[in-house]
């Protein structure tokens, strides 16, 4: 019999027995790693199809093998611990409530949920029972044993239980083997739920959790489903990283970029128009000063801004696809026996521009932009603030080129992306390459050609990428651009996407050195994405106090007395006539509040001005955080504001 050859990481190979586990693996490495590990990361060619394994659970052959630690400290040990709180949550849940339904329970980015069938409410003051009741499961330290069976029995189980939600799990489930889990050994006695796994050796193993949130959910996003309970909790490998990661949320908390608008007079939001804001004269300007900045550098980029209709003819979105994969978001009018849809992106109508008049390969590349009004028909249960919305502006861009020039276009896009992301403040980026979906349009030749030229994009500008296998767009595949904030968050800005398609179904066409008519690819590039939500990261990363070259109000001039008003008014001449954005505090309050009031607006720069300032020709500099910077020549301290303007306050 042909023994499994297992792999580590660090290139060491043995044979081992058939139906070898990680547990058997990590016993012959040492007492200390058996102790230590929780899982097992499996992959039959080292390098991509990885999988986990439970600890019990027998290995796939020959395969390389990573054993996960609590100390491992990254995305697939908090999958693993997460993954096994939900399960516990789970079962703490049907304790203290009997009646519930399980529905479904995955891990997701910082925690994990679980959405219950129950008529009672599950209210955050029930969160310290469910904690206290997933302890007892916790301290009872039992194994999570799991079961397989064939699809045909497993389909039996569960629609004899009668759970209608998990009959549907189990129908929907890939494979001819269905999994259960039961946390302890007793089968039949013990909690079980259907999941494909995998899970922590034991329930002692979760040593760190919390239940955070509940809301409403619907099964499979069906409105027309009952209402669930969806239910928030989050686990890590330690105390202190759950204290941290509690602390983060706290933080959060106070920079809610929805409280901060209020707070900071910048939107708001109302019923009569759900999804869209309302931009008060601050909130505009930021609007228009992160516009500003993307026209400007579009234009000096090669970029000719166009607009196009926000309505356009059913037809359109037909010949285009998305009528197929899209129409559930699009909202919809009719008039005079024609049915329009507003557009709920720009690409379709840059196509029509490109359309108008012969084209060469000479012509090529051809860069349009445009700051495209689109509206998408969001459930009203995932509006955000400005996070997720039904009316937003793109900061779009359409990119007609050849195959060839695929390449230098992606690699002058992507220096695009790192220097406006560098002057808005976020240095951390991750870069993810997302490919062919199982749903799309094209033929696998261009899948074939579009993801290699990304590929070897970002390979000649020697960049780092995550694989996102299967989360391309329908029609192409494409580079993701995250950012980091202070928070450590991560937030999906910009992408670059090649599509061969669309222009071929829409009849582009240029001519080519040959003399005749070929097929231009269109890349659609975004850097900022919705300037909606790239504003509302903004405000949260900052907190709403911005640098001082984009804040709403970036000085206010305060007076001291009604005997320096006439001087006050002519420092906030000057600094407008400079550009400055200043606002004029000359009523009759004290300094105090005056600039207090100043402060609790996030103004960069709180300019005093006296009868001495005035005889002087001065101003008293006090910043937003409180410290008086002294006293400066009035000349000195705008030349330095307009320059700290200019260089973005960067000294790089």
């Amino acid at each position: 019999r042909i023994m499994p050859k297992i792999t580590l990481p660090d290139g060491t190979s043995k044979d081992y027995p058939d139906g070898v586990t990680t547990r058997d693996v990590a016993e012959g490495i040492g007492p200390g790693l058996l102790k230590a590990a929780l899982a097992g990361r499996v992959s039959t060619n080292g390098q991509n199809d990885w999988d986990t394994f439970d600890l019990n659970r027998p290995l796939p052959g020959d395969c390389h093998l990573r054993i996960l630690t609590e100390k491992s400290d990254d995305a697939d040990t908090l999958y693993l611990i997460r993954h096994s709180a939900a399960h516990v949550m789970a079962e703490a849940i049907c304790k203290l409530y009997p009646e519930a339904k399980l529905v479904y329970g995955p891990p997701i980015e910082d925690g994990f949920y679980y959405d219950i069938d129950l008529d009672e409410p599950i209210t955050p003051e029930a969160f310290p029972k469910i904690e206290a009741e997933m302890a007892k499961v916790v301290a009872e330290d039992r194994p999570f044993t799991r079961l397989e069976m064939s699809r045909e029995e497993g389909l039996k189980k569960v629609r004899a239980e009668g759970n209608r939600y998990k009959i549907d799990n189990a129908e929907r489930a890939e494979g001819d083997l269905l999994s259960f889990y039961v946390t302890g050994e007793r089968i039949n006695e013990d909690f079980e739920d259907l999941c494909r796994g995998p899970h922590v050796p034991s329930t002692g193993r979760l040593k760190a959790f919390k239940v955070v949130q509940v809301s409403g959910a619907y099964w499979h996003g069906d409105q027309n489903e009952k209402q669930l309970q969806r239910v928030y909790g989050t686990a890590f490998a330690t105390k202190k990283q759950l204290k941290e990661h509690l602390e983060r949320l706290e933080e959060a908390k106070k920079r809610d970029h929805r409280k901060l608008g209020t707070q900071l007079d910048l939107f708001h939001f109302q019923e009569e128009a759900p999804g869209a804001a309302f931009w008060h004269p601050k909130g505009w300007a930021l609007y228009q000063i992160v516009v500003g900045y993307i026209r400007d550098l579009l234009g000096s980029n090669g970029y000719q801004e166009i607009n196009t209709p926000l309505l356009a003819d059913k037809s359109l979105w037909i010949k285009s696809g998305h009528w197929d994969k899209f129409r559930e978001n699009m909202f919809v009018t009719e008039t005079e026996s024609r049915e329009f849809a507003i557009k709920p992106m720009n690409c379709p109508c840059h196509i029509q521009v490109f359309k108008q008049g012969i084209k060469s390969y000479r012509d090529l590349p051809l860069r349009f932009s445009e700051f495209g009004s689109c509206h998408r028909n969001e459930a009203s249960g995932t509006l955000h603030g400005l996070m997720r919305v039904r009316a937003f502006t793109q900061d779009d861009g359409h990119i007609f080129c050849t195959e060839d020039q695929i390449g230098e276009e992606v690699a002058a896009f992507v220096d695009l992306v790192k220097k406006t992301y560098h002057d808005f403040g976020f240095d951390d980026i991750v870069i993810k390459l997302s490919k062919r979906p199982e749903q799309r349009v094209g033929s696998d030749e261009d899948w074939d050609k579009s993801e290699a030229a990304l590929q070897d994009a970002l390979a000649q500008l020697n960049m780092e990428y995550e694989d996102a296998p299967g989360e391309g767009a329908f029609y192409g595949p494409k580079i993701d651009f995250n950012v980091r904030d202070c928070l450590n968050r991560q937030w999906q800005l910009g992408t670059i996407q090649v599509d061969p398609s669309m222009p071929r179904r829409l009849g582009a066409k240029y001519i080519g050195e040959d003399n005749t008519p070929h097929v231009p690819v269109m890349l659609h590039r975004a850097i900022c994405g919705s300037i909606e939500r790239f504003l509302g990261v903004l405000i949260e990363h900052y907190a709403g106090a911005f640098p001082l070259w984009m804040s709403p109000i970036q000085v206010t001039v305060a007076t001291v007395s009604e005997k320096s008003v006439i001087y006050a008014r002519e420092v906030h001449r000057w600094l407008t006539e400079h550009g400055v954005r200043t606002t004029l505090d000359i009523n009759s309050d004290r300094i105090g509040p005056k600039k207090q009031r100043a402060r609790e607006q996030h103004i960069p720069y709180i300019l005093v001005v006296g009868e001495q300032e005035a005889a002087d020709n001065s101003v008293n500099v006090n910043d937003r955080n409180g410290v008086t910077m002294g006293t400066y020549p009035f000349e000195k301290f705008v030349e330095g504001c307009v320059q700290e303007i200019a260089t973005k306050g960067r000294k790089d």
